[in-house]
């Protein structure tokens, strides 16, 4: 492996999501000293489900990591749309038999903390530090180095900032500032199966299969119902629109009772399977517009950190899975010049990320619409394959 100073080439990574670990291990397979900073005193993701389109398992794949996801993932049998009070059908696509044969791979979803787990089991021992909670991060003459809170600093050959939204790393960098709230909130929380219609609408007259991806569409909101991990328990994110702001955060508490209250009047067969929920969070959904660079000398950042975008197109932990495996390639590509490996990265990532934290929110404006226009096309997301080389993509 080749060396810098005569030493290893060292990484260090804040955040312990799926984008930071997706880029750990991308530069851990690649022979890169690697360690990861959580500010978190446990390395888990909250109870929610994860939609792992066609793009983001083409990642999967190339990291050797398909025979483990495959075992926790699930492939939802078809798209469902349906109206948000008489539950009647707007339309149902095949999805499980399309997949691989349009976009070159399967649409998945599965539970967030067994993605993290896997993609944790994939890093050495001793990789990842907790109760580490990064105040900001500098290059230096020939480094960068991260700073915490206790007063402590490592150094690196380079930083990635991969902490989230509110990332203390792109406030150091770029200036303190305060995402957008997008006014709309969701709620999550999961139900067992057992407890699913598989009827529902006019006289029961529409199918809703267990093994179906559904999505009740109506005027205040929309509420997006899959399986996930073996199908026995179905995810729930009920997004609602509202002035209000709400803490932005996946684990602030809330209840069945104001879960209820918010989808009043919606078909009685989507609040029943509300009634039979345990546990209810919500969370108020941010973004920020699109920037056009990332990086200070060897200080750079992803995910979340760089381009947070709203969930309407269910791919803003894709987007980290695609960058962490980019980074890698490019590190990995330009050891002997970090400026110019970090500079690779960027001008790859940075144009696919803005377009579709933009297409987010047009997404979400027409849900709004009553009723709303067919479903904003995402091919050109599911196609693209950032483990072939750049130029294949521009095709």
């Amino acid at each position: 492996m080749q060396t810098v100073a005569n030493r290893p080439f060292r990484v260090v990574i804040v955040g312990g999501g799926i984008g930071g670990l997706t880029a750990a291990v991308a530069l851990h397979q690649r022979g890169f000293e690697v360690e990861v900073y959580e500010r978190s005193s446990k390395l888990e993701e909250v109870g929610a489900g994860l939609q792992v389109g066609p793009n983001g398992v083409k990642v999967i794949r190339a990291l050797g990591l398909w025979d483990q996801f495959d075992k926790i993932a699930f492939q939802p049998v078809n798209q469902v749309s349906i109206t948000w009070d008489d539950a009647s059908l707007r339309h149902r696509t095949p999805l499980k038999e399309t997949a691989t044969r349009d976009y070159g791979a399967p649409y998945t979803t599965l539970h967030r903390a067994h993605l993290h787990g896997l993609l944790r089991d994939a890093l050495p021992a001793g990789a990842i530090h907790l109760n580490a909670n990064c105040v900001g991060a500098t290059s230096t003459g020939r480094g960068a180095v991260a700073r915490f809170a206790d007063g402590s600093e490592v150094e690196a050959d380079a930083v990635i900032g991969a902490d989230g939204i509110r990332s203390a790393i792109r406030a150091q960098l770029f200036g303190a500032d305060s995402p957008r709230f997008t006014e709309q909130m969701c709620w999550r929380c999961m139900v067992p199966m057992e407890r699913v219609p598989t009827r529902v609408g006019p006289g029961l007259s529409v199918e809703l299969p267990h093994g179906d991806y559904s999505g009740w569409i109506g005027p205040n909101g929309h509420v997006i119902c899959y399986p996930i991990g073996d199908g026995s328990v179905l995810n729930i994110f009920a997004g609602h629109v509202t002035d209000q702001w709400v803490e932005e955060s996946w684990s602030a508490p809330s209840s069945q009772e104001e879960l209820l209250a918010a989808y009043e009047g919606w078909n009685e067969a989507l609040l029943g399977m509300f009634r039979n929920v345990q546990h209810v969070y919500k969370w108020g959904i941010y973004d920020r517009d699109p920037i056009p660079q990332w990086t200070k000398g060897r200080v750079t950042l992803l995910g979340d950190a760089a381009h947070p975008t709203m969930p309407t197109l269910a791919q803003g932990g894709n987007m980290a899975i695609e960058d962490g495996y980019v980074l890698g390639r490019s590190l990995d590509r330009h050891r002997d010049d970090i400026h110019a490996a970090l500079k690779a990265y960027v001008d790859e990532r940075q144009p696919r990320t803005a377009r579709v934290t933009l297409q987010s929110r047009q997404q979400f404006a027409n849900n709004r619409k009553v009723p709303p226009p067919p479903f904003l096309d995402r091919t050109w997301i599911f196609t693209h394959d950032v483990t072939k080389e750049p130029e294949a993509q521009l095709a």
